[in-house]
């Protein structure tokens, strides 16, 4: 993969042509005598949260298919996690088990391949495995080994837990910080039992600090992907980043080439479209750099009109991840877009940037 361009087309790809990972019996992993989750390197790294908290672990649950998606885990007992369940595919899978009155069999890995972790930050169809996804992206790479309760988990993981999703056990989980840096609200959610833990010799585990870089990215690439695919249907699009004020979730800045009135509001509903928990979308014209707050601002400064380029639609459902939410157990609020693309029934050079001409080779300059 040689540009952003080609990694959007790359995941793309492999959501849609998923190849399901070879399985095998040897693994490098050895099973723990016991289970004390009190005894891993799990860190609690804010004053309010209720004790360490898993936040790069990657839960494979089992129902109709092998689903993978990152979840919060807060440990509760020396077998026990509360887990954060939202209303996704996991969560559906938890509900069609429970309504069957079985516990939802999955594996916690804890350390895994980049691309297993990017994959399991996406969000293909519905019975469509994060895992062949993965083994997509790693050309054919992927091998996983069947725990005792049936699910596959990676070869090559570092720590490997193994258990269940309780149908009939809750327990209060929170507060937490979320990906924007604020306390989630408390809530009932499901809980873990973990029945046995695999590790690899010395294994190398990595953490996931809410609202920091790495977090954002792993969130937000795959929502990148989504709107960038989605824009390229309305306009020209130059490039798409959601951008680490908002998280990596909840704000865009959009680049295009603008051929026509109107493009960069359709780029605005595309986006919103795309990726529904966004708020905020700015389109700017493809001369602007979209990883320069500064430029971003500037083009709206000298660009955007309120009464005529904003775009602002009401009680919809957005977020649960917004503070400002009018009911964030929904993600119900207001979404804004601000179109800063040059109207092109105006003279040109009004809207373009001064530039001092620059005509010595600096290479050639000698400072004595």
């Amino acid at each position: 993969v040689g540009s952003i361009e080609e990694a959007y087309v790359k995941l793309l790809e492999a959501e849609a042509n998923p190849l399901e990972p070879s399985e095998v019996n040897d693994t490098p992993l050895v099973k723990l005598p016991q289970v004390d989750l009190r005894t891993l390197p799990i860190p609690r790294f804010f004053e309010r949260e209720p004790g360490p908290c898993l936040t790069s672990g990657v839960v494979l649950g089992l129902g109709d298919y092998v689903n993978a998606s990152f979840h919060r885990l807060t440990v509760i007992d020396k077998d026990k996690f509360v887990i954060r369940l939202v209303p996704r595919h996991l969560y559906r899978i938890f509900n069609e088990n429970r309504a069957k009155g079985h516990d939802t069999p999955i594996a916690i890995v804890w350390g895994a391949h980049p691309a297993f972790l990017l994959a399991a930050a996406s969000s293909p169809p519905y019975g469509v495995s994060e895992l062949a996804v993965a083994n997509r992206i790693m050309n054919g790479g992927l091998r996983v080994f069947r725990l005792g309760n049936g699910v596959p988990a990676p070869v090559d993981a570092e720590v490997v837990m193994e258990g269940y999703i309780l149908k009939d056990a809750e327990h209060d989980e929170g507060p937490c910080v979320d990906v924007m840096g604020t306390y989630d609200t408390v809530r009932r959610q499901p809980v873990v039992k973990v029945t046995a833990i695999y590790v690899k010799p010395n294994p190398l585990v990595h953490v996931l600090v809410a609202g920091d870089a790495e977090s954002s990215i792993l969130m937000g690439f795959e929502k990148e992907v989504k709107i960038w695919n989605a824009v390229r249907a309305v306009a020209d699009v130059k490039a798409v980043r959601l951008t680490r004020g908002g998280g990596g979730w909840l704000h865009a800045v959009i680049a295009i080439r603008k051929a026509v009135e109107g493009e960069g509001k359709n780029a605005i509903l595309a986006a919103f479209a795309a990726h529904p928990s966004l708020k905020h979308v700015i389109v700017v014209d493809d001369d602007i750099d979209i990883d320069d707050p500064y430029e971003v601002e500037w083009a709206i400064a000298t660009r955007f009109r309120a009464d005529e380029d904003l775009v602002i639609i009401s009680n919809v459902r957005g977020s649960s991840l917004d503070p400002a939410a009018i009911d964030q157990s929904i993600g119900l609020t207001t979404k804004m877009g601000i179109d800063a693309t040059k109207p092109l029934n105006r003279e040109q050079w009004r809207f373009e940037r001064a530039r001092i001409p620059v005509r010595i080779n600096i290479d050639e300059v000698k400072l004595e």
